[in-house]
Formats: C-alpha cells, sequence, structure tokens
C-alpha cells in the first residue's frame, strides 16, 4: 500500500474524480489502480473564488515496487506507515502489586489512565472535581447565575478544561509513532464522529465531549481501573535518598485518606494552583516557563467566513471558516491568535473567587453567530515575571482580579469596542457585534486590566490583522478580557524517563506540567508517560 500527499481537487468535485486524479498523478493505467481510501482531507483556500481540497490518500496498486522506484525522489509518495498502536509493557498474569495512581482526568489524565488500564495495571484516577455531568451543571451555575464552585468548573473536573472548549483535535507535536491516531481511534470507539479521523482540523465539540469521556471512563472500569471523584492530593509522602533525590511513597488526601503508591501520573492542568504550591514547598523541581496574556476578540462568524472563503462562504463541505494570525511588534513582543472557535461563544473560565478568566468554545457543529479567539501576547519569565517559579501564577492572578474589578465585581467579564479601544475611550454602548460572553460584559476600558506592554501591541497589530481579514479591525468588534490561562506558567521538568528531576516515581504529564497545550497534545503525552510508568513497574 502507498500513500499518496498532496493530492488537489476543486471543491465540488464528484466521488469519481478521485481515482482518476490519482492515476493522473502516479502516471497509471486505470487498471494498475486496486484500491484508494482518504487518509486526511484539508482544503487550500488562497485564491477564494478557486478553493482546492487537498488530500491524503493511501493506494494499493498492482506493482507498488516499480511505482517507488519511479517516484524515489518524490516525498509525497511513500509506502504507508504502520500507524497501529503496539504495547510497550503488560502486567504480569495475577499482578497484584501497588496501583498506579493518576491525579487528574483531563485528556492526559483520561489517556495515562486508559494505556495503564489497557496494560494490565488497574490505575486509581484522582480528581478534586465531579462526573462530568455533575461539572456541567456547576458550570452553567456560573454561567448563568454568577455561582462559582471552586471545585468543579471549566477547569477542574471529568473531562478537564478541553471539554468546554472547541473539542479542537490537531497539533504540531512530532508524532512519529502516530500516538495522535491512537487518541482519535479511541475517541471514535468511544462515540466521536468517524470524519475526525480524516480531517486535517479535526474538532468535535462539547456535547460529544461530555459522552465521549463517560463511554471511556466506563471502559476504564471494566479493565479494572478506579475512579474516585472530589478527591484533592494535599501532600507527597516521600522518602529522602541522598542529598538530592526523593523517592515517593505516597498520597495524603484533603480528607484525611492515604493512598500507598510508588507510581504517580501527575496529570493536572494549567490551573492547578494549590497544587503547584504544594509541589515548589515539598522541594520538586519546578522551572517557570513562557505563557501568553491578552483577551477574547469576537466577529460575526459570516465576515470571517467572507473573508476567508470569498464567494465560497457558507459551502457545507467547508463549514464555518477559521484563521490563524500573529505579528511581531515593534516593542519586541508578538501578537498572536490562540485558539479560535469558529461559531462559538466565550465562556467564564475562572476557577477562583475574585477572578475573571475567558475562554472560547464551540459545539460540534460551529453554528453559532460569533467567532472568536484569543487575541494574547507571548510573555517571559526573565522579562516579565523573573521572582521565582511561582511568579507566573501571582502575575496571573493580579490581572484576573483587576479584571472581575473592571467587570463590576460580579463574575461580569470587562470588555470594549475594537474602534473605542484603538482611539483611547472607553466603550459605552455596543454596536454590531453582540458579545456571547455570560453571565455578561461591562463596557469599559481594558487598559483597566491589560499590561501596558500588551495594550501597546495591540494598538500595532489589530490593524496589521485587519489588512490581513477583512473587518478584524472593524470598529464593533468586541474584546473581551482577560485570557491568561493559555498555557502552564510552570514547568515540573522530567528526565528522559518522564520521571521528575528530584522525585522518583512522580511523573510530570500533560499542560499542568508544561509538557503539552491543546487536548490531542496532552492526550499523547498522557500516553507516552503511562507507558513509562508501564515499562517501570514490569521491570520490578
Amino acid at each position: 500500500m502507498l500513500r499518496l500527499s498532496g493530492l488537489k481537487l476543486p471543491l465540488d468535485h464528484p466521488a469519481e474524480a478521485m481515482p482518476v486524479a490519482i492515476c493522473e498523478r502516479l502516471d497509471l493505467a486505470p487498471q494498475q489502480l486496486l484500491s484508494h481510501a482518504v487518509v486526511r482531507r484539508g482544503n487550500d483556500a488562497r485564491r477564494k473564488n478557486a478553493i482546492q481540497l487537498v488530500y491524503t490518500v493511501d493506494v494499493e496498486v498492482t506493482d507498488e515496487a516499480e511505482v517507488l522506484e519511479r517516484f524515489a525522489k518524490d516525498h509525497d509518495v511513500r509506502p504507508r506507515p504502520d500507524t497501529d498502536y503496539k504495547f510497550v509493557a503488560r502486567a504480569p498474569q495475577g499482578w497484584s502489586g501497588k496501583r498506579p495512581v493518576v491525579i487528574g482526568a483531563g485528556p492526559c489524565g483520561l489517556f495515562a489512565g486508559l494505556i495503564l488500564a489497557q496494560m494490565g495495571f488497574r490505575p486509581i484516577i484522582l480528581d478534586r472535581g465531579k462526573v462530568v455531568r455533575e461539572r456541567t451543571k456547576d458550570t452553567w451555575g456560573l454561567w448563568r447565575r454568577a455561582e462559582l464552585n471552586p471545585d468543579s468548573n471549566v477547569q477542574f473536573g471529568e473531562g478537564g478544561a478541553g471539554t468546554f472548549s472547541d473539542g479542537k483535535l490537531y497539533c504540531r507535536v512530532k508524532d512519529p509513532r502516530f500516538l495522535g491516531r491512537k487518541v482519535l481511534e479511541e475517541f471514535v470507539a468511544a462515540g466521536a464522529p468517524d470524519d475526525i479521523l480524516t480531517e486535517a482540523h479535526p474538532h468535535i465539540g462539547t456535547f460529544r465531549l461530555v459522552s465521549m469521556v463517560e463511554s471511556m471512563r466506563r471502559q476504564i472500569e471494566g479493565l479494572g481501573g478506579e475512579y474516585r471523584w472530589q478527591h484533592r492530593v494535599d501532600e507527597l509522602e516521600l522518602e529522602r535518598q541522598g542529598d538530592r533525590m526523593q523517592k515517593l511513597r505516597g498520597l495524603h488526601l484533603a480528607d484525611g485518606g492515604f493512598i500507598e503508591t510508588d507510581h504517580v501520573v501527575l496529570a493536572v492542568g494549567h490551573s492547578a494552583r494549590p497544587t503547584f504550591e504544594m509541589l515548589h514547598r515539598r522541594g520538586v523541581h519546578i522551572e517557570p516557563k513562557p505563557f501568553s496574556i491578552g483577551v477574547r476578540i469576537e466577529h460575526p462568524q459570516s465576515w470571517i467566513d467572507r473573508a476567508r472563503y470569498g464567494n465560497c462562504a457558507g459551502h457545507p463541505v467547508l463549514g464555518a471558516a477559521a484563521y490563524s494570525l500573529a505579528h511581531h511588534c515593534a516593542n519586541g513582543r508578538t501578537v498572536y491568535s490562540f485558539c479560535m472557535c469558529p461559531g462559538g461563544r466565550v465562556v467564564a473560565a475562572t476557577s477562583e473567587e475574585g477572578r475573571v478568566v475567558t475562554n472560547g468554545m464551540s459545539q460540534y457543529s460551529r453554528a453559532e453567530f460569533n467567532a472568536n479567539s484569543g487575541l494574547v501576547v507571548g510573555i517571559d519569565p526573565e522579562r516579565d515575571y523573573p521572582g521565582g517559579p511561582l511568579a507566573g501564577i501571582e502575575l496571573q492572578r493580579h490581572w484576573e482580579s483587576m479584571a472581575f474589578v473592571a467587570g463590576g465585581s460580579s463574575y461580569h467579564a470587562p470588555g470594549q469596542k475594537v474602534g473605542d479601544f484603538l482611539e483611547g475611550r472607553a466603550s459605552s454602548e455596543l454596536g454590531e457585534v453582540i458579545p456571547s460572553y455570560k453571565p455578561g460584559v461591562t463596557l469599559t476600558d481594558l487598559s483597566r486590566c491589560l499590561p501596558e506592554f500588551v495594550l501597546e501591541a495591540f494598538h500595532e497589530a489589530i490593524p496589521v490583522f485587519g489588512r490581513q481579514i477583512a473587518n478584524y479591525d472593524h470598529p464593533d468588534a468586541v474584546m473581551t478580557g482577560v485570557e491568561t490561562r493559555t498555557s502552564s506558567p510552570i514547568r515540573i521538568t522530567r528526565g528522559k524517563d518522564h520521571q521528575s528531576l528530584n522525585v522518583a516515581g512522580l511523573y510530570p504529564a500533560g499542560e499542568g506540567a508544561g509538557y503539552a497545550g491543546g487536548i490531542l497534545s496532552a492526550a499523547i503525552d498522557g500516553i507516552k508517560v503511562a507507558e513509562a510508568v508501564g515499562l517501570s513497574i514490569a521491570a520490578g
């Protein structure tokens, strides 16, 4: 079987055009093509009125060796890779050792738990939040009634922060073992639509994610895994081994319970601030890392569709249009779009009382009125928060608290129209764009809750983006603040064996540990760390 990449066809091509195009591309007679299957489909929209679909296809031909020889220098024609997942370890028959523990039930913890369960190691999965449907009720409590549950919200509970997002399932991490394929196949088995296996930019949406994580939980439990909800880890039981190393011996829980274990996957999200503080206090090696800060910006989805797809806007194959933007500013900062949500809404994403945090969310249909995206500025420890490993957390908290006050101290978010922002005046009334954030938006001046260097960078970048996407800088577009949880502000550094540099048995993983950014990359990292744990247990 061959894999052919970069095959282009018109947007409205008939099904029979595919084998014809394959034969033309590979210079084959029709009878030499035995079968073909689409592996991936994207689009090339650089010419708005002549959009093409771009395919990767697996092709079966009569003489594979001859075709490969003819196209030996063509990187788009290669043997089909082996994408099947292969387990690196298995629990011995009748294994009854100390069970591994996974802290966190987000995408990373979910796949760490799944792989450990599939290998036969019967993991215990802890989360400070609730099962996904109870958690959903608590999340709506903030959105509808401005009532925050600090332990059950957008950030904490079954499914993690990714449950209330666009459900994007693509990333830029190198994946030579095709672990991403394992993730997508498990999602499809749990109820995701089949098209996530072939779309170049697959997504699921919140409502489907809810039922999927429930299905995967049942699978893990059926394999001997165990979930314990509303279980917060407050301390690590450590045994010193020399001057620098410690050995993990167990976990102390907030309710006074204790779990004895030698292997812990630390798969907390980027908002697990009390956990980060506890780890730092116990001497676990932590480093500050760069992240970004900014706002959510909203436009009618129809504006973005027309700007990206021209006369093809609204085509059912294309769906709601997305964008990706970046600009390097004169002040040395980079402004870029982050977590773009077509046809979605801006959501309240705080996990701490007295603070406002924004994020974006879409359903699978992406059919809501507005498009939204993070508009953020990259910041780094040496320049912006040089006060130690946890200084980035304090920086986040400061601006989230300022946003809470600017929004009226009621969990309403501060908002401002783009035209008013560029003119340096507070907004007092909305125009064509109605913000989607709930429980509500208070129009104000966003300079009250953003650093000066962010404001300066936005003033330069927004008009530039307006020249790239029509109406991006429309005066009535709305910015809502603040977006601070773009990624973890720390890295819990680990070695090649995926263990903490100075605590044996502790395996930092996923987004909170600074090793992922999004559902797919977090899930992939969860698989890698589970494999490391499995190999360690199997080795005795």
